[in-house]
């Protein structure tokens, strides 16, 4: 049986058997990942995988069924119209109607077009390049390459039919560098369109893991920070579920009820968009069309994100923020493209106004010390202590504390240097960000 077949007789009989209204969720995908070790592959994976949902609507509830069998579309109604039976929550779930979309020009990544040959030899030369670049670098811990590629079918009874195909690229590197007193491990990685670019993956992994030789701790207090791009994009990630209004509507979010109120610096501007090139899309997990929105924009909160669900129960519009991770999960809510707004500086101008504190380059410990509630973290970070706008030396096994929103507040300039970090569950990108003060828990 094709999915064609097995939509059409699905949302037919939960029609015949007086569901309201019906509505399936197909997504299929392929991945490829493979780690080069002392000049060999010592691991490689490739698979694939289908899967398709239905959602019913009956007697006011809404019930799910997942299957990976694209056969028995009857049973699988049944089983959904079942869970529906089961469900006590009286809160509405709107399904999407007959929507048009915008255009979407995604680039291939650079792994697409590639031989599965040409993937492990291109793994195998940035293991290569790290260990050539320096005398220092003894092994390479990690280096891998990986694709993905997939699709999504969505459509239901009240006419919505959205598709989209997507593809990914990755390849990222852990070089570890001896000076015959330390050891200290680097990385770096490239995404996209840059996938294929091992020479400069593994130059940055290589600098990065040479810059953290000598590193110690600094004395305990506090201090103006910068933190790069890649730490900045950590915190975003770890704090994004604050701008969820499905966070916010159960009371989990310190964001509940502030729209259009100041809730950062001036210098703020955080933008959710989903026609970004880096993960480009036209709808979201309902079918809802994107949007590109400002989510803070200098300073003030103007919208938190929605769903259908979460929009309805607020009285507003979905801002096109729904999020199926699979065919297998229910609807949530999710930033598309999360990323702090570029400023004027360069990274050598934040270092002179810096003066005299600590750059930050990488954060430690994000799921166990960070409080998406309240906003509170505490983690263990490390980078460079900076004296008079020069960095003086790295810093290492020190812990940074502070509060996210009150920090956003203390922001006091942003840098030009905009970077996305490795994708894990979305996107979140940031250039370089200057805050006036953080505590640091050092010697």
């Amino acid at each position: 049986m094709t999915y064609q077949e097995f939509a059409v007789r699905a949302m037919e009989y939960a029609q015949s058997i007086g569901c309201a209204s019906s509505e399936l969720y197909y997504a299929n995908g392929e991945s490829f990942e493979v780690n080069a070790n002392g000049g060999e592959i010592d691991r490689y994976s490739a698979s694939r995988e289908a899967g398709v949902s239905i959602r019913v609507s009956n007697n006011g509830r809404e019930g799910y069924a997942y299957s990976e069998r694209i056969d028995e579309p009857e049973k699988l109604v049944d089983h959904a119209a079942d869970n529906a039976r089961c469900v006590e929550s009286d809160d509405e779930h709107p399904m999407q109607t007959k929507q048009a979309y915008q255009d979407i020009v995604r680039a291939d990544s650079a792994l697409k077009n590639m031989t599965e040959f040409e993937r492990i030899a291109l793994t195998k030369r940035l293991e290569q390049v790290c260990l050539a670049l320096d005398p220092r670098v003894k092994r390479v811990v990690y280096c891998t390459a990986g694709y993905d590629s997939g699709a999504v079918v969505m459509e239901n009874s009240l006419g919505l039919h959205a598709e989209r195909s997507t593809n990914s690229s990755y390849l990222y590197v852990m070089p570890s560098v001896d000076d015959g007193v330390e050891l200290q491990t680097g990385f770096a990685f490239r995404m996209g369109l840059d996938a294929a670019d091992a020479e400069g993956c593994a130059k940055e992994a290589v600098e990065d893991a040479l810059g953290k030789l000598g590193a110690s701790p600094v004395d305990s207090g506090y201090y103006r920070v910068l933190l790069k791009p890649f730490a900045m994009s950590d915190l975003l990630s770890a704090f994004a579920q604050m701008f969820s209004a499905d966070a916010a509507q159960k009371g989990l979010s310190l964001l509940a009820g502030k729209e259009g109120e100041t809730i950062a610096s001036k210098l703020v501007t955080i933008w959710d968009d989903p026609f970004d090139p880096v993960a480009p899309r036209a709808f979201d997990g309902e079918g809802t069309p994107c949007a590109k929105k400002a989510v803070i924009e200098k300073g003030a909160l103007k919208t938190l994100l929605h769903n259908l669900k979460t929009a309805k129960k607020a009285g507003v519009e979905s801002t096109g923020n729904a999020n199926r991770r699979s065919a297998a999960s229910a609807v949530g809510v999710s930033p598309t493209v999360f990323r702090v707004e570029t400023g004027a500086h360069s990274y050598e101008e934040l270092l002179v106004q810096l003066g005299t504190g600590l750059v930050i380059t990488e954060l430690e410990g994000l799921h166990a010390g960070v409080d998406e509630v309240s906003g509170d973290f505490s983690l263990k970070a490390a980078g460079f202590l900076v004296e008079n706008g020069a960095i003086i030396r790295p810093v290492s096994n020190i812990t940074v504390a502070g509060n996210f929103v009150s920090m956003m507040k203390d922001v006091v300039a942003v840098g030009n240097d905009l970077r996305f970090g490795m994708p894990q569950g979305g996107y979140f990108g940031s250039p370089s960000i200057l805050v006036s003060g953080l505590a640091v828990a050092g010697n």
